[in-house]
Parts: C-alpha cells; structure tokens; sequence
C-alpha cells in the first residue's frame, strides 16, 4: 500500500461533499483538513501548508456563477502560489471551469463525482505541484483536463458486510437505466444512493432532479411534476416546465413515493408507461426520456396488499429493489461516522480536539439509532457544543443505557412468549416488511401470517 504524503484542505459549505471527500482522500493524504465557512481559508493557509486545496466555487445561498468561488481562487494564488487548487462545483459548466482555471485554478471536477477521479484529481495536483515564478500571471488553458474513468466506488461510507453488499449492488445496477425503488428508514442515505445510482448511469451528464412527494400539496401534483402553460389556471402568468420535463435524458427522483395517494399514482403510472406527459392547458402531448428512481420509509408492500398503493404502480417502479440497512444493523460503522462527525464539529463549533470515552463509544454501538446515521450526526454536534472537556462520556450522549434503548427486554423464558417477542421484533426491525422479516425469523411468509394472527399483530 502506498505511502500517504501531503495535506489537502476540502473548503464547502455542504457537510455531506466534506464527509464523502474526506473519507476518499484519507486513503492517499497524510493530513485531511475540512472547512465550511470560506472566510476561514487565509487562517488555515496561515497555520498549516496544504499542497492542494479543494474549492468550492459556490457558497451563498441561490448563487451558480462560481464568481465567489473565483475571488476566493485568487486570494489563494496571491497568498500561497505553490498551492495547487482544484475547483469543485455541483454546477459544472465549461465556461466555470474555464474561468476557475483562468483564475488560477489547476483543475476542476464535478460533484457529484466518482471517487476515483476524485482521488486521481487530488493526487496529480499533489504530485505536480505549481511553483510558478513571483512575476507569472495563472495559466490560461484552452481545454479542460479529462480523467480517464477507473473502476467506480460508491460515496457511501461503510465497512460493514451490508454496506459491502449493498455498495456492490450499486455498483451492477448503476450503470444500467433499469427502474429503481430504494427502501430503508429515515435517515439511512436513500438519497445519497439516487446520486450515486445518477452519477454510475449513462445519464450522469444530465440532469439529476428530485421532488420530494411527501412536501408536495396534493393540489400542486400536476404542475409540479407535468408543468403547465400561461393561462392554465388564475397565476399561471407564464409557461412552465414540469419535472419530468427538465429531467428530460436524466433521472428523476421521487422522493417518499410511498405517500401519494391513489389518484395521483394513477397520474403517474399513465406517464411511466406512455413516456409522455401533457402539461396542464395543453392539448399536446410531450415525449419524455428518464430514469425513474424512487424512495420510500413506507413498507410499500404492505400498502399494495391494503389497497393502498396500486401493485401495476410498484412493478413501473421496482425493476430493482435496494434496501439500505439501519444504522443499528451495521454498527460496524458507527464509530467511523462518529469519529468524523466529532472531527467535523470542532472545527465547525472552533473547540480542540475531542475524543469518545471508552464507554461513550460502548453506548454508541449499543444504541438503536431510530434516526440512523441523520440521528447520529445531531447528537455528536449537540455534544460538541455543549461539552467542556476534550473527552467525551457516555452521559453527555444523553442516549439512555444499552438495556433502555432496547426494545422487548428479554424478561421471560416462556417459549410461547419469546416466539411472540421475536416476531413483534422482526416485524418492528423491517418496519412490516412481512417478506424480510420471515425470512429473518426463517419462516415462509404464511407461517409468520399464521403467528400474527395467533399473536394479534
């Protein structure tokens, strides 16, 4: 394995891009420092010399021009020369990579990205480093540098076997434009794998648009996601294009699919199957080319068999299931996500280095995290804010004892009731998914119907 060498500063304002990048470049820098707030990148020039240091071009909020990100470029060429910096923006546009590197910018990429272009990127700048002399002006390329494609990897952070299994289902169905439905509790990353799913397609230079159904009026169904033309109804005072439509050669990502009721499944499926949608107040029908990804908290399954979600809507949505596993079932991971959490909200928050008792790290693998690794995130910051010490003890989590945070505590040896107890657990653990949950108590689904009516579940 490779020795790792040099320092690369991560400045954005997205905690998700820091962690992803983090955690790819950890395996080839011997110093990995993230940033959020711009305003802090002459302090850190000023305190450590990083070879590379990864730019943001956008910070404010509504901003895509990449001219803060540029000022920002300058600044650094002026101060630190030999720096390189490599520009990284969602809105990657060749004109903003041209500027970013007329400003002085060594390369760019786009996220989301693939991790090994990411670490192929860094490690170029890294290895050629810029040392122009005092009296040179930045480059001024006419092209934008291109990586060849390597083997991807998923920006999903994990060792444990379900995330391993999990990533390597990624990785065979990202490529292909099969229909995707990923399930897994709140909190877990079904986003995150949508734009890994986008970045691995054939797709990935298009666009990636999410609409979120559960935020969305049920009134509002239809010219959100179909758009509508001036006239259509009293504010429509300009034409406006749907979802679907601005997806057009993407993918589209339907956000808690699961709550949308039957009259608008019926809307949707007619557009899935027809490929086409009609704005509203027109009379023409328009083609449509996307990849449909789709996710739900809900046990969709169960909603099919209760009339409430139609079954010729989930086989258009479902050629390839994913499930993404609790935080609690790959508690492998947990102190990893912690350690950069912890590592993340000092420099956040300007506190020293702080560090997990033994015990605090005990209590964070014995609990269940009903929140997943969102919960887990909300709490290492509640306890970087709030603790004076640079160790952290089980009683600043404020996460109750292992035994409180377990469900079902074993009280009996009663066989009929340990069987009651391992079913209402399985049911609870596969919030009702009645197919994963027999195959974890090793029945077929019959026999666990059979045990939830005997038990009146």
């Amino acid at each position: 394995m490779a020795k790792k060498t040099g320092a690369v500063l991560i400045v954005d304002d997205d905690p998700e891009v820091l962690l992803s990048a983090k955690m790819v470049l950890k395996r080839e820098f011997q110093q990995v420092k993230t940033e959020r707030n711009p305003q802090r990148i002459l302090n850190h020039l000023k305190e450590n010399r990083y070879q590379v240091v990864l730019l943001d071009l956008n910070f404010s909020q509504g901003e895509t021009d990449g001219r803060e990100g540029i000022k920002w470029i300058k600044k650094i060429r002026s101060i630190t020369p030999e720096t390189a910096i490599v520009a990284i923006t969602a809105y990657g546009h060749i004109e903003m990579a041209v500027n970013a590197m007329k400003a002085g910018a060594s390369d760019f990429i786009s996220k989301p990205w693939e991790n090994q272009k990411l670490l192929a990127t860094a490690r170029k700048a890294r290895d050629f480093p810029r040392n122009p002399p005092k009296d040179s002006s930045p480059p001024k390329p006419d092209r934008i540098p291109v990586i060849n494609r390597h083997e991807e990897e998923i920006l999903l952070i994990g060792s444990s076997e379900p995330m391993r299994k999990l990533n390597a289902l990624i990785q065979k169905i990202g490529p292909t434009n099969a229909n995707v439905l990923i399930l897994g509790e709140n909190g877990t990353g079904k986003e995150l794998i949508a734009h890994s799913l986008h970045q691995q397609s054939l797709r990935k230079d298009q666009s990636l648009v999410t609409v979120d159904l559960g935020a969305l009026p049920v009134t509002l169904f239809e010219s959100e996601l179909f758009g509508y033309q001036k006239g259509a109804f009293t504010d429509a005072k300009e034409d406006r294009e749907g979802k679907f439509s601005v997806a057009h050669k993407g993918t589209l990502f339907l956000d808690e699919i699961g709550n949308l009721p039957l009259a608008q499944q019926a809307k949707l499926l007619t557009a899935l199957q027809s490929r086409k949608i009609r704005p509203l107040g027109s009379n023409k029908e328009k083609p449509v080319d996307i990849r449909l990804i789709c996710a739900t908290n809900a046990d969709i399954h169960q909603r099919v068999q209760q009339k409430t979600f139609r079954q010729d809507l989930l086989y258009r949505i479902n050629t390839v299931e994913i499930y993404v596993p609790p935080l609690r079932d790959r508690t492998e991971d947990i102190l990893l996500l912690a350690d950069h959490f912890l590592d993340f909200f000092t420099q956040k928050y300007n506190k020293g280095k702080m560090e997990l008792s033994a015990r605090a790290q005990t209590q964070l693998t014995q609990h269940t995290w009903p929140g997943n690794v969102r919960e887990l995130m909300h709490s290492l910051e509640r306890v970087v804010i709030l603790s004076e010490s640079t160790t952290i003890e089980s009683e600043y989590l404020a996460l109750g004892s292992p035994a409180e945070s377990t469900p079902d505590k074993l009280e009996t040896l009663n066989l009929e009731k340990l069987t009651e107890m391992a079913v209402r657990q399985a049911l609870k653990k596969h919030q009702g998914n009645i197919t994963r949950a027999a195959e974890e108590l090793g029945l077929t689904r019959a026999a666990l119907y059979r045990r939830m009516e005997k038990f009146n579940l």
